[in-house]
C-alpha cells in the first residue's frame, strides 16, 4: 500500500497505488445512510488518506457501469456519519454524475450524461475550502462543470477514491493520475 493512503473495507482484488488504482468490487458494496431507503451501508471500498485545512483532491475514472447503482468517484469522510463521495453512478439505463453529502442522512443529487458512455474517461474533482466543498467534473477538454457547492466540517478527514457495487460483485474501476494538492481558486465562476 502506498504511504499515507488506507483502504476502508478493503477489496478482494486491486492492484496498483495512490495515483494509479484498478479494483474490482466485492458483492453487495455501498456508502448511504437512511434517506428514502431506511437503511444504513458504510461496506463500500475507499482508499483514503489524511488531510487538513483547504486543498484539491482529484482523479480520472473509467469504470465498466453495467449494473444498476455501479459507482466510482472521489470520497471525503470525515467519519461514518458525516461524508461525500461523487462521481458515476449508474441508474435508469445510463450514467449519471452523482453526488451524495451525507450528515446524519445521505442527500442525492445526479446529473444525467445522456451522450456519455462507460469507456470516457471522467475528471473529478473536490475541492473544500474552511467549511464548504465544491464538486466539479468534466470529460476530456471540456469547461469544468460545478455539480454542488455543500457545507462540510473543515476538521481534520480523509480523501481518496471510491467504488461501490450495491447490487453485484465484480464492477471494475480504475482511477488515474490521483492527486491531492492545494486548493484551486476560490472563483466559482469564469465570468
Amino acid at each position: 500500500m502506498a504511504s499515507g493512503y488506507r483502504w476502508l473495507n478493503e477489496p478482494a482484488s486491486w492492484k496498483g497505488g495512490d495515483r494509479d488504482l484498478s479494483l474490482k468490487t466485492d458483492g453487495n458494496t455501498d456508502f448511504w445512510r437512511e434517506t428514502f431507503y431506511g437503511f444504513v451501508r458504510d461496506s463500500g471500498h475507499a482508499y483514503l488518506r489524511p488531510v487538513s485545512g483547504d486543498f484539491t483532491a482529484s482523479a480520472t475514472i473509467i469504470g465498466r457501469y453495467e449494473q444498476l447503482y455501479d459507482q466510482a468517484g472521489l470520497m471525503l469522510r470525515l467519519n461514518e456519519r458525516e461524508w461525500i463521495k461523487c462521481g458515476i453512478e449508474y441508474t435508469d439505463g445510463l450514467m449519471h454524475f452523482s453526488v451524495v453529502v451525507t450528515r446524519g442522512v445521505s442527500d442525492w443529487s445526479v446529473i444525467p450524461l445522456l451522450d456519455k458512455v462507460p469507456s470516457d474517461p471522467l475528471e473529478v474533482r473536490l475541492t473544500r475550502h474552511g467549511d464548504a466543498v465544491r464538486v466539479q467534473f468534466r470529460f476530456g477538454e471540456e469547461r469544468w462543470q460545478m455539480a454542488r457547492l455543500c457545507p462540510f466540517s473543515a476538521s481534520d478527514a480523509e480523501v481518496g477514491v471510491t467504488a461501490c457495487s450495491p447490487e453485484r460483485a465484480g464492477f471494475e474501476a480504475r482511477f488515474r493520475e490521483v492527486r491531492v494538492g492545494p486548493p484551486i481558486a476560490r472563483a466559482l465562476h469564469d465570468g
